[in-house]
């Protein structure tokens, strides 16, 4: 069983054995109902996508390198959007060539003119020649090794039919014109296959992931932004300002990574620390830093694009990044959290992971390593969405309801919220509200509005260290959030700093 050590070591995803045949299987939606979730959390899928995720991310901290003789001296070496130091193997130069071919095919699809409240409809018509062209796109620009690998005789389902599914999903929904985080969970997953596949090379210095992350990831990014500003993407399923992000997750944890403390090949993954000379997390709420660091990290790259897409306060429409930047034990202790409410707030929730599909490289087979999330109220109450719904066939085989009622947690004001689980409660929810001092400035819109709590269920011990949760943060004050940095003294009556819920 995999222990709380291995999260920090980040174990390589497996690779399938060449000399094997494998069995593909058109991918399948296996997510119907609220009470799936659970059984995703124990899936072998679930293991993979995690693993893989762990492994990209301790790729990006910075690394030792040490100096021949006679010096016995030992340099940092960091990783930033356009490092010279890192050579892109000849996958990534493919995948990258075949993100170039999207990006060609939004200037064959101009946006249709005139004044819309949604997203532009030649979203759609940019999705269809996409899917037109997918098949050869796939075959000209992913290793044929990846393509050509061996099937067991009398099998119809090719490795292209099972990966194109992910690659055709990590580019939002030509139905309802959004793109979020469960888009951007696909294309984790088409990496992830070409991986299993043999499609990357393998090395200890981490040198192919990273090559991954900043070959392939950053201009994947890229390539979304532009879908969002070009055709008006909505959100999908956005939280509003009680998410992190409208649209992104992942390239807040390989920001984080980027400036964490360095660390040697045998170094266990920093939670906490920061590297020396790394900007201040509470930056991201100054334009000007943000201009000067996005396009050399992630992170604020990511925050670059929500300057450009939103006006107003940063931390009034991002408040969660905003309290996260009041984190005082430095961007590995961020990027500790931000993995954390990866898997709460994107792995272990019905809306997000409901539309990702199952076949034989990321299967909904039981892991053996896993056990079985504990019940609590957050997942009793899971909605029920795109389900088969009842009949005579499959009445009988619905699991019973939870005996203690399914009503929301916040609806029984008796009632606690379970703190098992590695949910990702709003950091003002359920908080006593008091009067703005006079003189701090005008009170945020949120302060005296009943915030909704959220949990998520305890995840598979397979990854023990995601399952426990961190001190909660003090109550929010409902002036403008003031972090401990901005603080003079107590004795001018600011209030203390809001925390990410992680903080301590």
């Amino acid at each position: 069983m995999t222990t709380a050590d291995d999260i920090q070591s980040a174990p390589s995803l497996e690779v399938l054995d060449e000399r094997n045949w494998h069995t593909f299987v058109e991918p399948r939606k296996m997510i119907n109902e609220g009470h799936d979730v659970a059984t995703f959390l124990t899936s072998k899928a679930y293991g993979d996508i995690m693993t893989f995720l762990l492994q990209l991310n301790r790729a990006m901290f910075p690394s030792y390198v040490q100096i021949p003789e006679p010096e016995h001296k030992r340099s940092i070496r960091t990783w930033e959007l356009k490092s010279s130091s890192i050579t892109f193997s000849e996958t990534v130069q493919r995948l990258r060539s075949l993100l170039e071919d999207l990006n060609q095919i939004v200037d064959e699809v101009p946006p249709d003119t005139g004044p819309r409240r949604f997203g532009n409809a030649s979203f759609r018509k940019w999705h269809e020649k996409v899917e037109e062209r997918t098949k050869s796109l796939l075959y000209e620009r992913v290793p044929p090794t990846v393509l050509e690998f061996p099937m067991k005789p009398g099998d119809n389902i090719s490795p292209i039919e099972e990966i194109k599914s992910y690659f055709l999903g990590s580019f939002g929904s030509a139905q309802r014109l959004d793109y979020g985080s469960g888009h951007e969970l696909s294309f984790l997953a088409f990496l992830a296959c070409i991986w299993k596949l043999g499609g990357f090379s393998e090395s200890e210095s981490g040198n192919e992931e990273r090559g991954i992350v900043l070959g392939v990831i950053e201009p994947y990014l890229r390539l979304v932004r532009r879908l969002i500003k070009t055709y008006t993407l909505e959100p999908a399923g956005s939280h509003g300002v009680w998410g992190l992000d409208d649209h992104a997750f992942i390239p807040y944890i390989f920001g984080s990574a980027q400036y964490g403390p360095p660390i040697s090949p045998r170094d266990q993954t920093p939670t906490e620390g920061s590297l020396e000379g790394a900007p201040d997390p509470t930056d991201v709420a100054k334009k000007a830093a943000v201009e000067r660091e996005r396009n050399k990290n992630m992170y604020f790259g990511a925050i670059g694009f929500i300057h450009d897409v939103k006006s107003g306060p940063f931390w009034e429409h991002s408040p969660m990044l905003y309290d996260i930047s009041g984190v005082r034990a430095g961007w590995g202790k961020i990027n500790k959290g931000m993995i954390k409410m990866y898997n709460a707030e994107v792995l272990s929730k019905f809306p997000v992971v409901q539309h990702f599909r199952f076949g034989s490289l990321f299967s909904w087979d039981q892991d053996p390593n896993a056990t079985l999330p504990p019940t609590s109220v957050h997942a009793s109450s899971q909605p029920v969405r795109d389900g088969p719904g009842l009949s005579l066939e499959n009445a009988s085989a619905r699991p019973p309801p939870p005996q203690e009622g399914t009503k929301a947690p916040w609806t029984n004001k008796a009632t606690s919220i379970p703190s098992s689980g590695a949910g990702t409660t709003a950091p003002w929810a359920n908080k006593p509200t008091t009067t703005p001092s006079a003189g701090v400035g005008t009170a945020a819109p949120w302060a005296n509005r009943s915030a909704i709590a959220t949990t998520a269920d305890l995840p598979p011990t397979r990854f023990p260290g995601l399952s426990s949760r961190e001190p909660r943060m003090p109550p929010m004050q409902t002036q403008m959030p003031v972090r401990a940095k901005d603080v003079g003294s107590a004795a001018q009556g600011m209030s203390p700093p809001t925390k990410a819920p992680w903080a301590q």
